[in-house]
This record gives C-alpha cells, structure tokens and sequence, in this order.
C-alpha cells in the first residue's frame, strides 16, 4: 500500500483511508464488532487511516480496533461545533469514547464558504490549543465546496486580499489538513466545477496542506463511469490519500488492489460493482422538510408531501437519515 505525508503535518497514512460513515445507522448499521472487524482485515491488508466523525456514531467501532489491533491506525475525526465549548466539549467526546490521549486528526465538519469558516473560528482557535498541547496532532477542515478550499490556502499562505479581504483569516493560518469532495464530475459540489475543485485542491497542497479527498464514485452515481473515475482520483498526485466507504471484505480487497495496482479479479468486480445502493424513504414520511433542510448537496426534496431522493445529486452519505424524527430514510 503507497503511503503518503499529509502535507506540512509531517504525518504519514496509507493513501487508502477507510471511512466509517457506511457503518452508523442509517447505512449499515453495524456493530462495533462487525465494523471493527472489517477495519481490522483492512489493517492486515496495509490500510492504516481510518476516517469518523461525531455524526456518525462510529467512534465505538474505532475503539474495537484500537483495543484488539496489533498497531495503532491514524485516526481522523470531525466536528460541527462553532464555539470553544462545543469544541471542547468535541474533543472530549471524542478521547473519552475511542479511549485515545491523542487523536491524529481532528476537521471542522462541511464548511461551506468563507463566512463559515469564519463564524467557526473561536472552534477552529480551541483546536489550535489542543494541538499546542499534544492532544491533537494536527487540525483542518471538510468542504463540499471550492471556495473554502481556496479561502483555506490564502490563509495559509498569508493573504489577505481575496475571500479574507475585510475578515480575519486568524487561527485558519495555521491549518494542517483538508478533507474536500473530489470526483470527476463534481457531483455534490455546492459551488464550482469538479476542474475548479482540481485546480484548488492542487493550489492548497502546493501551500504545504495536506489532502485527503472523498466521494471519488460521487455516492455511487458514478458506477456507470468506474474506471474514468477511479483514474481520475488516483491521478491525483496532489491528493495524498482517498476516503472510502467498505461494508464488506470483498469491497476491501477490491479497493486495496485498485490503489495498489494491482488487476481486479473479473469475479470480484462484478460482486462489489453489482451491488447498488440507494436512499429508501419509508411510506410513514410526513414530508416535514428537515431533511431537505440538511442536505447541502440538494439530493432529496419533497413531492406531494413526502420526501424523494434526487439521483443524481444524492451522495448516499444519510446525513438527512440524522435529522429524520421519524427515522423514515436510510440508505440500503
């Protein structure tokens, strides 16, 4: 398995990261044992990077590694909080419930433009102390869109004069790591072109950031265009590893072989490119809008009173099945 630096942070991962969002419960639902042991086989297989986030819920199935692995992966969470006590609280969270003194990684969660990051900055600075202290190892932030990518690299680089002009880029100087959406197509964009996402992507990681990306396959939309895909992501030299979601051991092998090269058995691409995943609403949906509400992506809507999944636009992540008080959506 290649393995990379992320950018000035000085910390190396495998260029596989796996994600765990496909193990909460609105995906599939599995047990910290289930999803532990996948993580573990993944280990065995070389990938060490392991991606969560408060949301998700998965931070039981991380501690199951930790607690039975034979080595310690890096790990990376995130966080929507705004404020030094949400932070705080975060961080605490986080320690308490994988049972780890030092997290690797520590993101604030989607960040959509400039004023966002800048409304999050007194969370951003209480993750900078945490740093200074030794209790994280370094910081940074995930985005659907283009303009904090760039917003995050002129901070970096000490300007002023663009996104920043008549706002204080502040503690965002001193950011380590960016987690961006970036597939071929730029399917789930808020803003920009997947070309525009490219170039600042590339621009950032010139600036010393280091970059893991996510959603190469676009949800799932992308299946139809898998190789293109898959090339365009691993083509990425600027990209030091992939996030990705596996549910299953044959989905592991597949994705360790393409990211080291290796030829996909025939047999083994048909069983994991065959299984299509989709955004199940129930018939009890009363149509109350917070799920459109909470996807940035515009992948669900309401028609005639209940809510429908837009295709194309549907990442598949279940962060609408989060804020569903019926829990009437999950991805199946």
């Amino acid at each position: 398995m290649d393995r990379r630096r992320l950018g000035h942070s000085g910390i190396e991962v495998s260029r596989l990261c796996y994600g765990t969002l496909s193990f909460c419960a609105a995906q599939a639902d599995l047990s910290p044992e289930q999803g532990g042991d996948l993580l573990l086989y993944a280990q065995s297989l070389g990938v060490d990077f392991f991606d969560t986030a408060e949301i998700y819920e998965t931070y039981p199935h991380i501690r199951y590694v930790l607690r039975h692995g034979a080595a310690r992966p890096v790990v990376c969470t995130k966080t929507y909080a705004w404020d030094r006590a949400g932070a705080a609280a975060s961080v605490d969270r986080a320690r308490r419930e994988m049972d780890l003194d030092v997290i690797d990684l520590f993101l604030l969660h989607e960040q959509e433009t400039t004023l966002t990051l800048h409304g999050h900055r007194e969370a951003f600075a209480y993750l900078l102390e945490c740093r200074d202290k030794g209790i994280l190892r370094a910081v940074g932030i995930s985005t659907h869109a283009v303009e904090p990518v760039r917003a995050l690299t002129e901070a970096v680089a000490g300007r002023t004069d663009g996104y920043w002009a008549g706002l204080d880029a502040g503690p965002y100087r001193y950011a380590d790591v960016l987690h961006p959406l970036l597939n071929v197509a730029g399917i789930g964009l808020l803003d920009g072109s997947a070309e525009d996402m490219a170039k600042a992507v590339r621009e950032a990681h010139d600036a010393g950031i280091g970059v893991f990306g996510m959603k190469m396959l676009g949800g799932g939309n992308l299946l139809p265009r898998f190789d293109e895909a898959v090339a365009f992501a691993l083509g990425m030299d600027c990209t030091d590893a992939y996030a990705v979601g596996m549910q299953s051991r044959d989905e592991i092998d597949m994705n360790v072989a393409l990211f080291e090269g290796r030829p996909i058995p025939e047999e083994l691409l048909l069983r994991t490119r065959s299984r299509k995943r989709r955004l199940l609403v129930e018939d009890w949906c009363t149509g109350c809008g917070a799920c459109v509400a909470r996807c940035a992506s515009g992948g669900i809507r309401i028609v005639d009173g209940r809510a429908q999944p837009v295709p194309d636009r549907c990442l598949l992540c279940g962060y609408c099945a989060a804020v569903c008080r019926d829990f009437a959506i999950k991805v199946v």
